[in-house]
């Protein structure tokens, strides 16, 4: 084994019933979680999405409606998937992408009091664009010399993503073992993202900024001075909820900053009484 853990890491990889964060569910999730001893644990569930599955989106996993009928909900699988993944770090193929935000959707939806903005997240596949440019297929081919079967089941991808890993780490020398650099360095462009969709970031200053449609690059609270009614529309909109969480977040600071700033005696007793009161 040639990365060095020092808590597991759970290696996941998501069917679902189709690519949109917000209205697609999970209908099968396989976690490879490998301990900083090396041993292996796995975790593989089909789950009833309770919405249908498009034929094309079927014929690529190979999950049908009459094939998870009579699966759990994800809600009756929470507290088991929870203590699977709790003491663990994050890596997938794509998983910043599509698989992180797709669960951490999910988790929200079901009251899951999982906070994956606390793990680090290592994607595989942005690993192996920086250094090859190719795919999860080509990418087994090209460092583990095999031909991936099952392709695109969610156990084999996961365990193909894995092997991917590790042989990455012992061909490219300027990699590093830990999972803290390989997080750092899979990370998608230069943008250190604040939501896992990549809607909203920090700038170079570490300032939360809106990263994409026509108020790209400007700051939040720049936006909530100079059109007020935007944010609204984007916590009304078809958004993900984690999304939306990290800017309610974030304008609750900056409200509490304009607070302190306008009142700050004020402020601090109020602080001092909340203190005082959960102490």
């Amino acid at each position: 084994m040639n990365i060095s853990l020092k808590k597991s890491l759970a290696i996941f990889d998501i069917e679902a019933t189709g690519l949109s964060i917000t209205n697609d569910r999970i209908v099968e999730i396989a976690i490879v979680k490998i301990a900083p001893n090396g041993s292996r644990t796995d975790f593989l569930k089909r789950i009833n999405p309770e919405i249908p599955i498009p034929k094309e989106v079927s014929e690529i996993h190979g999950i049908y409606d009459e094939d998870i009928k009579d699966a759990p909900v994800l809600k009756d699988i929470l507290a088991e998937l929870e203590e699977f993944i709790e003491d663990a770090d994050f890596a997938g193929y794509n998983s910043n992408k599509f698989d992180l935000p797709m669960l951490a959707e999910e988790l929200l939806r079901v009251g899951s009091s999982i906070d994956l903005s606390k793990k680090l997240h290592i994607d595989v596949q942005n690993i192996f664009h920086k250094m090859e440019q190719r795919t999860l297929i080509a990418a087994y081919s090209f460092y583990c010399n095999k031909k991936l079967e099952n392709a695109h089941t969610a156990l084999a991808d996961a365990e193909a993503t894995w092997e991917v890993l590790d042989a990455q780490i012992k061909q490219y020398d300027e990699l590093e073992s830990s999972v803290g650099f390989l997080a750092d360095f899979s990370r998608y462009g230069n943008v250190t993202r604040l939501d896992f969709a990549g809607r909203l970031a920090y700038n170079e200053d570490g300032v939360a900024v809106y990263n994409f449609g026509k108020q790209k690059g400007r700051t939040i609270e720049e936006v909530m001075k100079t059109e007020p009614g935007y944010h609204g529309w984007l916590l009304n909109a078809d958004f993900p909820l984690y999304t939306k969480q990290c800017l309610k977040n974030e304008i609750q600071k900056i409200k509490a900053k304009k607070s302190k700033e306008s009142n700050p005696q004020g402020f601090d007793s109020k602080l001092n009484d909340l203190k005082n009161k959960f102490n």
